[in-house]
């Protein structure tokens, strides 16, 4: 049901450099994150090393996997599956689900806070998001949004939830501490996918039917701009200190580059066929883009523009959220 916006919709010296390269190797604490992705059409999540590039794991989970989120340690994965109307509950170093929990049924985005204590959950069909306590697993309050709330985002202090509504056209901004509505900025045509600054002062929306990004100033919740793209944007994602934003793009298998301070596209580049999800490596510079159609991850290098890596992972790739580990 919600493949519907998807169609069929992971230094000086060489002697110096050899010996920091072992030591990554050998010393666990030094591990790269493992990105997580989501197999719609595979019931099942590929797990990507980052560091060597390739799946060295894949979960099955059922009910059609298709948002994730990350919890801030790495220690749980959080995947929502819209035909069981929940999630599932990844235990990361086991690589396994160790819980599912039914929410509602129209589960699609998914986020975790910051703090790691909360999990928000949106309904497309009751327009509304769950509020899941993440050591109990219970629902704790249900907060009113507009219609078909899809992407989610926390503001770095913990103070915000950011939804967007795709058929209200709008961003709903929820105080985390009263957990109501506090203000609704209206946006371009079908927002989906969205991402906050690391300061918590802009958020960059994704609409899918008017194909450009809004830009919202999270102090007023105005819109500050609109920046064109190409066919479809899904999601977004921000790298190089936020420099450049970098927007999935479903229908030309692109991914569109803006700068961030001139809000200007810079590149266009090509990735796989009907590209969705979208996340940027801890290291800032390296993003990872998911691929529905080929189910495979096309890996991005910020600075130079172009594709560095094709991982295969599985059958409708979808990983809708923030789906790479710290």
């Amino acid at each position: 049901m919600f493949s519907l916006n998807c169609h069929r919709t992971i230094l000086g010296n060489k002697a110096v450099a050899i010996c920091i390269a072992t030591a990554f190797l050998s010393t666990p604490l030094a591990a790269q994150p493992f990105a997580y992705i989501s197999n719609q059409l595979d019931d099942s999540v590929s797990v990507i090393d980052t560091a060597t590039g390739g799946v060295v794991d894949t979960i099955a989970v059922t009910g059609k996997p298709a948002g994730v989120a990350v919890a801030p340690d790495g220690s749980k994965v959080y995947v929502s599956t819209p035909e069981a109307k929940g999630f599932a509950v990844i235990d990361s170093k086991k690589r396994e689900v160790i819980a599912r929990v039914a929410v509602n049924d129209g589960t699609l985005g998914i986020a975790v806070s910051p703090d790691g204590k909360r999990i928000y959950v949106a309904d497309w069909y009751k327009n509304n998001v769950s509020v899941i306590d993440a050591d109990s697993l219970q629902i704790i309050h249900t907060i009113s949004v507009g219609e078909s709330p899809s992407g989610l985002v926390v503001s770095p202090d913990n103070r915000w939830l950011y939804v967007a509504n795709r058929i209200s056209n709008s961003v709903s901004r929820i105080d985390l501490k009263t957990l109501t509505v506090k203000k609704t900025a209206q946006v371009g045509t079908h927002p989906f996918g969205l991402t906050i600054d690391a300061r918590g002062e802009r958020i960059y929306v994704a609409n899918v039917q008017s194909d450009d990004v809004t830009v919202v100033e999270t102090a007023r919740m105005k819109p500050i701009a609109t920046v064109k793209v190409n066919m479809l944007p899904y999601a977004t994602a921000l790298a190089l200190n936020d420099s450049r934003l970098l927007v999935t793009n479903q229908d030309d298998g692109s991914v569109s580059v803006i700068d961030t301070e001139t809000l200007k596209e810079i590149a266009l580049i090509t990735v796989g066929t009907k590209p969705e999800g979208i996340s940027t490596h801890p290291d800032d510079r390296h993003v990872y883009v998911a691929n529905w159609f080929d189910g495979n991850v096309s890996v991005i290098d910020a600075r130079t523009l172009k594709v560095i890596d094709t991982i295969q992972t599985g059958e409708g790739s979808r990983a809708f959220g923030q789906f790479m580990g710290k």
